[in-house]
C-alpha cells in the first residue's frame, strides 16, 4: 500500500455492534489505524493517546477508527475498561487488514509471527491515503498524527 492511492473500502461492526462503511465517511478527514490485540500494553497506550487527544481530532472534524482482529465483544470490554470515545471495529475475518497489506509477518520478542503490523492511515475526504504510519511508538502517535493533520488541512 502506497500513499496517494483510494482507501480500500469496508462494512465493519464496531464495539456496541453499529456497522461502519467507509463510505459513510466520505467528504471527511480520516484516521484509521490498525494495531494486533485488545488491552495489551503498546496497544492500550496508542488508544489512551488516542482518547485524550479526541476533541482536538474533532475540533479538525477527523473521525478516528481503530481496527483488529479481535471481536466486537473484546473491543466492547476494552473501549469500557478505558472510556474510549471513539469506535474499535472488528475485522475476525481478516478481509481489511490484507486489504490495507498490514496482516502478515512481524517479530514479537525474537520470534516471527503472522499478525496485524501496526500502521496507521490518514485518508482525506476524497477517499485518498495521504500520509501511512509504519513506525508507531505508541506514546507519540496520537499526537504525531494531530499535527501532521494541522498541516495537511
Amino acid at each position: 500500500m502506497v500513499s496517494h492511492q483510494r482507501a480500500p473500502l469496508f462494512n465493519l461492526l464496531d464495539q456496541n455492534g453499529k456497522n461502519h462503511s467507509f463510505m459513510d465517511y466520505r467528504g471527511k478527514w480520516v484516521l484509521l489505524y490498525f494495531y494486533s490485540k485488545d488491552d495489551m500494553p503498546g496497544y492500550t497506550t496508542e488508544a489512551c493517546g488516542m482518547r485524550d487527544l479526541f476533541p482536538d481530532f474533532s475540533r479538525l472534524n477527523v473521525i478516528v477508527l481503530g481496527v483488529s482482529v479481535d471481536s466486537v465483544e473484546s473491543h466492547r470490554k476494552f473501549t469500557d475498561k478505558y472510556h474510549l470515545s471513539f469506535p474499535l471495529l472488528s475485522d475476525e475475518k481478516k478481509e481489511v487488514v490484507k486489504q490495507y497489506w498490514v496482516w502478515g509477518e512481524k517479530n514479537v520478542m525474537g520470534k516471527k509471527v503472522i499478525g496485524t503490523i501496526r500502521t496507521s492511515f490518514i485518508i482525506n475526504p476524497d477517499g485518498i491515503i495521504i500520509k501511512i504510519y509504519t513506525h508507531v511508538k505508541p506514546e507519540q502517535h496520537a499526537q504525531e498524527v494531530l499535527m501532521d493533520l494541522e498541516s495537511l488541512q
